[in-house]
């Protein structure tokens, strides 16, 4: 059963294919390794990689989120807490045994974090200034040959302006990837000449292409 057939009644933003692409990541990640999510709203992503991870290694997934909203969330929804449907959704999907919840920021949680990174998820608040503090603080703790992932990549500019110039200034990541809006990139100790090459090629496929992955999004969503 694909994950999204679990995860379709549960308020997020999250494409099938984004979905399925969080499921086999979180499955492949090794022991010793914790899976990161920066943002989890009512738990539709963190269910993806809890079974993943269940159908994989059985790896820790440390799911951060205050469950306050972003500053998006509050424009749209008000003052919002949704940390109790959180947690039921998780039970019911049976994935809680997999899933460390920390009711904070992810500055905060960054700073009392000591893990090894296997994957990260970085589906936080979208401002330009949270999504780059989101990379400095959590890129140092994730492995070398492990997996950062960004949501939300073409149609927001936060997301969208920091992964270009990750993938255009960075000595240390290779082979992107487009799933949807989702931006993936595998951490490397020092990238070659080509990977760069590879790098800015996909900034400028990306630009041309990423429209449909969001009108994708825009289909699969529901608050």
């Amino acid at each position: 059963m694909r994950p999204t057939n679990i995860t379709r009644n549960i308020g997020g933003w999250l494409t099938e294919a984004e979905g399925h692409y969080l499921y086999e990541t979180a499955k492949k990640v090794k022991k010793g390794n914790a899976i990161v999510e920066i943002g989890s709203w009512k738990g539709k992503s963190t269910i993806c990689l809890g079974l993943g991870s269940r159908d994989g290694r059985g790896v820790k997934i440390v799911a951060i989120d205050p469950h306050t909203g972003n500053s998006e969330h509050r424009r749209r929804f008000g003052k919002v807490n949704t940390f109790a449907e959180f947690k039921r959704n998780i039970h019911k999907a049976g994935v809680s045994p997999y899933i460390e919840s920390i009711l904070d920021t992810s500055e905060n949680a960054s700073h009392t974090f000591y893990g090894r990174v296997g994957f990260i998820f970085i589906d936080g608040a979208h401002e330009l200034k949270s999504v780059w503090s989101d990379w400095k603080l959590w890129f140092p703790k994730v492995i070398d040959n492990g997996i950062v992932a960004f949501h939300d990549t073409w149609h927001y500019p936060g997301p969208n302006f920091a992964t270009a110039i990750i993938l255009l200034t960075s000595h240390h990541v290779r082979h992107p990837r487009l799933v949807d809006t989702i931006t993936c990139f595998e951490k490397v100790e020092k990238n070659f000449f080509l990977d760069r090459i590879q790098n800015t090629c996909f900034v400028l496929y990306r630009t041309l292409v990423g429209f449909w992955g969001a009108v994708k999004l825009s289909y699969s969503s529901r608050a």
